[in-house]
Order: C-alpha cells, then sequence, then structure tokens
C-alpha cells in the first residue's frame, strides 16, 4: 500500500472551484471572474479545457437563441417549447431564467470569433429551426475555452475528481474536493467557499448500439461519466428526474445528427416500403398520453415512439428521404459539411458502406439511452432558482445551489432545465458562478475547514485499485480474468448488461416493470460490493476505475427514480409495462431522490411542477 499512498499530495486553496471544463465549466469559470475580480477562481478538468465536453469535436449549430434583437422569440415561447417536448414537467423557472440569458451569451461567442451563418438577405443569423443558428463550429471549444483560462486563476488539466469533501465544522457545507492527475498520479486536494459542479452525464450507462472495438462510437461523449451527478450523489445532495432518459433518433452505426437534415433541408422519413408511417400510430399513442400528441411540435419521445412501432410491425428499416434534397447543390454540401464540422464518423460510414445520400435514403435508428440534463430532458440535481421568477418552494439558498450549502450546478449537472445544450449551458455556468460568487462574499472570512483524517482516507480509497492490481496480477500467468480483481471494463460490460436488461435498453426495447428494476437494484448492489476488487494496472485505468464508481451510483439513482415513477410519462424514451399509460392525476410532479452514504439507502418524494408562464 505505501508504494501508491506515498505519492505527493497537492493542496490547493481557491475561493470558487469549478469541477469540468466543458461548456457549463467554462461559463462559470468566465463569469465568477467578472463578478468576483480578486477572488482565486479554479477550473478542474480530467482531460484539456482546450477539447472537452461534448462540444470537443465540434459542433455545427447552436440549437438555443432567442433572437430577441429580432423579436423572433421571446424566453416565454422557449420555456413553452421545452415544456411540450418534456411532456409538461420542467422546472421553468431554471428555463426562463437561461433563455433570457442565453443571446448575450451568443453575442459573447461571435465577439470572441466564432463564426456565425448570416442570412444574406436580412443579415441576422441563419436559421436551422426555429430556435438553432448555424455556425461554423469544428473550433468551437477551443474559441470558448480560452476565455475561460484567461479567466481563471488557475486552470488544472488531467485532473480526475473523484469525491467532494465536507466542511468539518458543518455537516452540510462543501469544502472542496479530490482527485489524482491522470498523467503523473500525483493526489491533488482542492479547498474551496463555493464549488461548482459542471462534469459531464452519463454515456455508457446502458449498453451501446455499437460493441466490441467500436464502443466507444455513442452519440453524446464517452468520456461523459456520470461525475455530475455521482459527486454531489455522494455528499447527499438531492436529485431529481433521473428517470427522464433520453433515447436519439440519428443515422444508423455513425450516430449522425438529424436537426440539421430535418430543419434545414427539409428532409422527412419513411418506413422501409416508402410510406409515411406517423400517422399510422396517432390513435394509440393518443390513448397512452391524451392530448400531448397533438401538441405542435409533437413532443420527441412521441416521434421515437411511432419509429419503433413501426420498426416492431416489420416495415423497417426507417430512412431519411435525403435523394430529393441532394439535388440542389447547396444543400448538399451543407449536409456532408454537417458532419465534417462535429461528426466525421458518420461520413467515413457512409463512405465504408457506399452510401451516396443523394442515390440512397440512408436508414435511422435509436440510441441507447443516455442521462443528462443538458440537451432534451432534464435529469440532475434539484436546484434553488432565481429570487425574481422562482416559487418558493423552488427557492432556500442561492441560484443553481443544490440542497448541499456552498455546491452550485451547470449543464449535465443541473436538472429541470431542459433543452439548454451548448449555449444554454454556458448561460447556465454564468448563472451559477455570479451566484457563487455573491455566496462566497457573503461568507466574508469565514472559511470552511477540511478535515485531514478525511481526504486522507480517501487517498487510500482513490488508489486502493493500483494495490489490488499490483497483488492480483500475481495469481495468473495469462489472459485477463483474475480471481482477485475486476478490471474497470469488465465492470463497465457488466453494468451495461445490467442496465440494458433491467432498466429498459435497446435488449428490452426501452420496455422494463417493478420486478426487473427491482431485480435490477439487486444485480446493481452486488456490483457496487465487487467494486472494492476494481483492479487499475496504470493511472489511466485508474481514471477508468473512477469513471465506473461514478456510473454504477447514477444507475442505481436512474434505477431507483425509474421504479417509483409509476407510469410511462415519456413512451419513445422507455415505457413502464406495468403502466403503459402517462398519468397527469397522479404524476404531473417532478421525482426527487436523496441518497444517505452511511446506510446506502435513498429517500424518494414528489415536488409540485408550477407553471409560472402561461
Amino acid at each position: 500500500m505505501g508504494l501508491f499512498t506515498r505519492r505527493k499530495t497537492v493542496m490547493v486553496d481557491s475561493d470558487i472551484l469549478v469541477i469540468g471544463g466543458g461548456m457549463g465549466g467554462c461559463g462559470a469559470t468566465y463569469e465568477s471572474r467578472y463578478w468576483g475580480r480578486n477572488l482565486k477562481i479554479v477550473c478542474v478538468e480530467k482531460a484539456n479545457i482546450e477539447r472537452s465536453g461534448a462540444v470537443a469535436q465540434g459542433l455545427y449549430a447552436i440549437n438555443c437563441y432567442m433572437g430577441m434583437q429580432w423579436n423572433e422569440n421571446r424566453p416565454e415561447d422557449h420555456v413553452r417549447y421545452a415544456r411540450n417536448d418534456l411532456m409538461g414537467l420542467v422546472r421553468e423557472d431554471l428555463g426562463y431564467d437561461i433563455a433570457r440569458h442565453v443571446d448575450s451569451t451568443v453575442h459573447k461567442f461571435e465577439e470572441w470569433g466564432l463564426p456565425i451563418m448570416r442570412d444574406p438577405e436580412t443579415g441576422r443569423y441563419q436559421r436551422e429551426g426555429k430556435w438553432q443558428i448555424m455556425i461554423h463550429g469544428e473550433s468551437y471549444k477551443p474559441i470558448v475555452a480560452e476565455a475561460a483560462r484567461k479567466a481563471a486563476t488557475e486552470v488544472y488539466n488531467r485532473i480526475m475528481v473523484t469525491h467532494l469533501l465536507m466542511d468539518k465544522t458543518r455537516p452540510n457545507r462543501v469544502a472542496g474536493a479530490v482527485g489524482f492527475n491522470v498523467r503523473n498520479g500525483n493526489f491533488y486536494v482542492f479547498r474551496a467557499k463555493a464549488v461548482i459542479v459542471a462534469a459531464g452525464g452519463a454515456s455508457h450507462i446502458f449498453k451501446p448500439r455499437a460493441v466490441g472495438e467500436g464502443m466507444g462510437r455513442t452519440w453524446y461523449a464517452p468520456w461523459s461519466s456520470a461525475s455530475a451527478y455521482a459527486l454531489p450523489i455522494l455528499v447527499g445532495a438531492k436529485m431529481t428526474q433521473m428517470e427522464n432518459r433520453i433515447v436519439l433518433t440519428r443515422f444508423k452505426d455513425g450516430y449522425g445528427p438529424v436537426g440539421a437534415y430535418f430543419l434545414h433541408l427539409k428532409t422527412y422519413t419513411q418506413n422501409g416500403y416508402g410510406q409515411d408511417y406517423e400517422p399510422t400510430w396517432y390513435e394509440s399513442i393518443k390513448e397512452r398520453v391524451g392530448d400531448y400528441v397533438e401538441r405542435h411540435p409533437v413532443p420527441t419521445c412521441l416521434r421515437n415512439h411511432a419509429l419503433l412501432e413501426e420498426v416492431k410491425a416489420g416495415r423497417g428499416p426507417i430512412r431519411m428521404v435525403t435523394k430529393e434534397a441532394f439535388k440542389d447543390p447547396h444543400k448538399e454540401t451543407v449536409g456532408w459539411e454537417n458532419f465534417l464540422g462535429m461528426t466525421i464518423g458518420q461520413a467515413v460510414v457512409w463512405a465504408s458502406q457506399n452510401i451516396d445520400p443523394k442515390e440512397i435514403n440512408p436508414e435511422l435508428t435509436t440510441s441507447e439511452p443516455y442521462v443528462m440534463g443538458s440537451h432534451a430532458t432534464c435529469s440532475g440535481a434539484w436546484a434553488s432558482g432565481p429570487e425574481d421568477c422562482a416559487p418558493s418552494e423552488y427557492q432556500w439558498g442561492y441560484n443553481r445551489m443544490m440542497t448541499v450549502e456552498g455546491l452550485f450546478g451547470a449543464g449535465d449537472a443541473i436538472g429541470g432545465s431542459a433543452h439548454k445544450f451548448s449555449s444554454g449551458s454556458f448561460t447556465e455556468g454564468r448563472i451559477a458562478g455570479k451566484a457563487a460568487v455573491k455566496y462566497v462574499k457573503d461568507l466574508g472570512a469565514e472559511q470552511p475547514q477540511l478535515s485531514e483524517a478525511e481526504y486522507e482516507d480517501l487517498k487510500k480509497i482513490v488508489y486502493k485499485p493500483l494495490e489490488n492490481y499490483e497483488v492480483g496480477r500475481n495469481e495468473i500467468v495469462a489472459g485477463t480474468v483474475s480471481p482477485s480483481y475486476l478490471l474497470p471494463i469488465h465492470g463497465l460490460q457488466r453494468l451495461e448488461k445490467i442496465m440494458d436488461e433491467y432498466v429498459g435498453g435497446i435488449g428490452a426495447l426501452y420496455t422494463t416493470n417493478e420486478p426487473l428494476l427491482t431485480r435490477g437494484l439487486e444485480l446493481l448492489g452486488m456490483l457496487k460490493e465487487d467494486l472494492a476488487y476494481l483492479g487499475a494496472e496504470d493511472l489511466h485505468q485508474l481514471q477508468r476505475a473512477w469513471e465506473l464508481q461514478h456510473r454504477v451510483l447514477a444507475s442505481e439513482c436512474v434505477t431507483q427514480h425509474t421504479l417509483f415513477r409509476t407510469e410511462t410519462r415519456w413512451p419513445g424514451y422507455y415505457y413502464r409495462a406495468d403502466h403503459p399509460k402517462l398519468d397527469d392525476k397522479d404524476w404531473h410532479c417532478f421525482t426527487l431522490s436523496r441518497y444517505d452514504r452511511s446506510s446506502g439507502k435513498w429517500e424518494m418524494e414528489k415536488a409540485p411542477v408550477y407553471h409560472i408562464v402561461d
């Protein structure tokens, strides 16, 4: 054990600690500096903020822009849109708060050098849809990261944060975090007056469609390992809507996005026989969810449901009709550039399969489920809302503060505020950063106190997988399966199998029920016990070990929430076969959970939905 615990411990003091350097973290870092000129602001990222987070590879559109300067949309309109798409359940105060500030964020991006396409006739930003504007976004993240780097007192790249630290004098106040450098193995202890969690949501908790050597090809970033959830869950923060996973309709095999094709190129879908299939399922959907099917636009989950039902009826594959649009040379260029700017893999897949969208209508499929708070669903921490528009029941502290004092969040980490995407996540980071500065200033000279015993104990726990491997590898002479330790990849595959089969993954056609969920929780409990025997060959595998720990805890939370909500609110995302219909009478509410680390028990409760926009 001494070999690993003797690693250098680096102590870092800060006023505000930002965990995660994606869009939300960059926004939090930038805004914290604006309001806290003399504060020490530290940003910690497990990769490098230059190319980290969901926007790392690039993005071809900004999906959240009001256009208020041209009276295109108002914040209230965006709240109605998100509420409709999420089948009535969003934190309208949080969504409104983002929508009223997001335009100023986008204008900053343009000032910093992001090329935003313009309509040659009007001079306005080129619209892809009602909320989307088109950009040349290959360098989107480096442009945003530069602003964060200039704002931060210090950016610590290549640090995997594993645990939050609590104030030894006040049990429900955060005091910092610990982690390790994935390059040199040094142990880091960060002390902070306020912590903003802006880490990534969860991919690879459900078994992906891409397997074997291709298992890293997922729609959502494969490095998003649920740290946005595991970190606050472990310290007792309440979570909300964790059952509200998302399933995406995407181009088959490459997960290429379809938004620009539907909205800008005006493509449409057909079944394998060239038929428009969606009207076929109107009556059966209405029987499930009532008049939600008549809303415009039709909620995303219901469009997924129609696709899934058509495939189950034996009329697949579902194809996107591109042959018509691609006759226009301009649209053909846009179609290919859409991938080359953010999903090169899809262009490669088409080339490898001899698919020219001008000649062949490419196939669509649905992804495995992901859990995230920044895209089109509401999973995340339960957070205090803005003073001027949040109902009193949604206010207990500073804006975007979780139920743990001093702990804030943004992006994937905050629940209830769907449809923020990249610009909205940066904006929510700004909101959290401003609130955290106010919190720190109100603290004055008061400084949270770390427990040396706590972080020394965590140091032993963090490096335990290295010790397990070092000792256990002597018991085998070949292969990778050991009687003494579990490799991270084996644990991950076991997790994905459990979630796929019991919690509504692709293998179960997104369907589950109470007996399946109960058994899934039993198996997750056994997996959690075995995580004590994770073995890591090197620092990279140590990172994988802790990513797995975070994924497993978040998965348990997802399963508890799915069991608690006894209805099918979002058909097309998942189905409770034992409760197949939407139930607005009993379940027009948010689900909340709290994890007790000492007992390992979960407490579940409902919270009311307040509609502050007509």
